[in-house]
């Protein structure tokens, strides 16, 4: 069933939040699915809602927020999967359901320990037992790269009789080449009986710096939806990022003769966005998002677009939505224009608290000569992040001189308990960090700890990223502030209160990850 435009599937909550260090907690993955529905994905993947307690209240919570694009949960072919996963998107506007299972003879005799035919009766029976509940049902083969082809027309002739609608056909491993890509969905659409009635799907890995370019040889051999992340977050190497296959097949339109639905001006909201919330920057040479993707430095590049820009660019940064940097607003600016602003931004001003967000931004306008649209980003990010903490930053001071130790003072609210405490350290952030662990009684180890200036000038406002570790679980924090000691203070305590949620996934509650 080919459509007139390919289908974007976002996984960036399910696949996405399965690298180390990239969770996300519920209301962080609701702010998530609000900026894909922003950009007009068509499917958004929020979750595996067997796989533990926070992943179920994760897609439940997604699929009763959005209501334009399909939201779905990845399932296996066990019956207990299925009924969780159809319970979470019951609220759903579209609901849908994602089942998968292992079709390589590697992973049937080490990991399934199961026969061919057997593989064959658990999902047709997996999709017909969900397509009794759900209209869309989707099967993905997992590891279907590594998968004898002609076993691969045998599973799918089955899962599409018993109702499937959607056939993925995923590159677990990142281990296929473009031409072998594209060879397999041409042989899979040719000879799979009933292959001209389901669409057919790409689920790329980029284990080998391939994802984006086996997904478009996919869609040139007939694939009319791709799987696919923000900034191409996801376990190992990631997965296809989506920015460049948008963009890759908006550009490149003359070749491929079909694009996306994706609203590409809310691409560089997106990757900011999620960015600030799992703390890992974007490089600064990545295609589409990066800060160098629109920069010029060689003088002849400079010299050729300065007298016209397709001498070396081939999109313009406005398409993506990458801002000006102009100053958008000052301190006589009233609440109408701030919030129209977070409008062309894209954020929703109903999934934040516009009066606490205003406030921030006037006492930004008092500190800052210039604000530009990425301060206003980071500081309703950094609102919205502090909402229900278990801990609190009340105040913080801090002092250093020649002749004493750094010293800082820390007040903080712990469950609603007003706590004082103080350390010296080697270095301001290392005395802070001390006294925020002894006031919460945890020391975690900080695995990482890195500062970026949001925008320019020694006014600019600091944005801190750390990792932390305690008990097995690895959870990121963020903060901004113009003061990179608070900054620093707000990240790590964003990353206790994480730790306090338990948000990382225990890996023994599930035994595969999906496809």
């Amino acid at each position: 069933m080919k459509t007139n435009y390919v289908q974007i599937f976002d996984t960036t909550l399910r696949d996405g939040e399965q690298s180390p260090g990239a969770s996300m907690n519920v209301e962080e993955k609701v702010a998530i699915a609000r900026q894909l529905e922003q950009l007009n994905v068509d499917v958004i993947e929020a979750g595996f809602a067997a796989s533990s307690e926070g992943d179920y209240d994760s897609v439940h919570r997604v699929a009763e927020t959005v209501t334009r694009p399909i939201v779905l949960s990845l399932s296996r072919t066990k019956e207990g999967d299925i009924e969780r996963a159809i319970r979470a998107v019951e609220k759903a506007k579209r609901p849908g359901i994602h089942i998968f299972i292992a079709t390589s003879d590697i992973h049937l005799k080490h990991k399934l320990m199961m026969s061919r035919q057997e593989v064959v009766d658990a999902a047709a029976w997996a999709i017909g037992f969900a397509k009794k509940r759900l209209d869309y049902v989707e099967f993905s083969a997992e590891d279907a790269s590594r998968s004898d082809r002609d076993y691969l027309v045998s599973v799918f002739t089955e899962v599409i009789k018993a109702g499937a609608v959607t056939i993925n056909v995923p590159d677990t491993t990142g281990y296929a080449l473009p031409e072998q890509t594209g060879e397999l969905f041409r042989f899979l659409v040719a000879n799979t009986p009933g292959g001209d009635r389901v669409c057919w799907s790409a689920h790329c890995h980029n284990d080998l710096g391939m994802a984006v370019a086996n997904s478009l040889a996919a869609v040139a051999a007939g694939a009319r939806q791709v799987e696919c992340t923000v900034n191409g977050l996801g376990e190992r190497a990631g997965n296809t990022s989506m920015e460049e296959v948008v963009m890759a097949l908006r550009t490149r339109k003359d070749l491929f003769g079909i694009e996306s639905r994706v609203q590409t001006r809310q691409i560089y909201p997106a990757s900011r966005l999620l960015c600030q919330v799992i703390g890992w920057p974007v490089p600064p040479n990545k295609p589409i998002v990066g800060d160098n993707a629109f920069a010029h430095e060689a003088g002849i590049h400079q010299d050729g677009v300065l007298k016209h820009k397709l001498t070396y660019e081939i999109m313009k940064p406005e398409e993506v939505g990458i801002p000006s940097n102009k100053l958008v607003l000052g301190k006589h600016s009233g609440r109408h224009a701030f919030v129209d602003r977070l409008g062309q931004l894209g954020v929703d001003a109903a999934a934040i608290d516009v009066n606490k967000a205003f406030a921030e931004f006037k006492a930004l306008c008092d500190k800052k000569k210039v604000v530009y649209d990425d301060d206003i980003l980071a500081l309703v990010t950094e609102e919205s992040r502090r909402r229900g903490d278990f801990y609190e930053l009340a105040d913080l001071s801090v002092s250093s001189s020649n002749s004493s130790p750094p010293r800082a003072e820390i007040v903080m609210r712990v469950g609603g308990e007003e706590r004082r405490g103080s350390s010296t350290g080697d270095g301001m952030v290392d005395a802070c960090y001390k006294a925020i662990y002894q006031l919460a009684g945890v020391h975690p180890v900080l695995e990482r700890y890195a500062v970026k200036a949001i925008t320019g000038g020694t006014d600019a406002l600091g944005e801190v990223s750390c990792l932390v570790r305690h008990n097995g679980m690895t959870v990121p924090g963020q903060g901004a502030h113009s003061d990179i000691v608070m900054a620093s203070a707000l990240a790590l305590i964003n990353a206790l209160n994480r730790l306090k949620a338990g948000l990382r996934r225990n890996p023994e509650q599930i035994d595969d990850e999906g496809p």
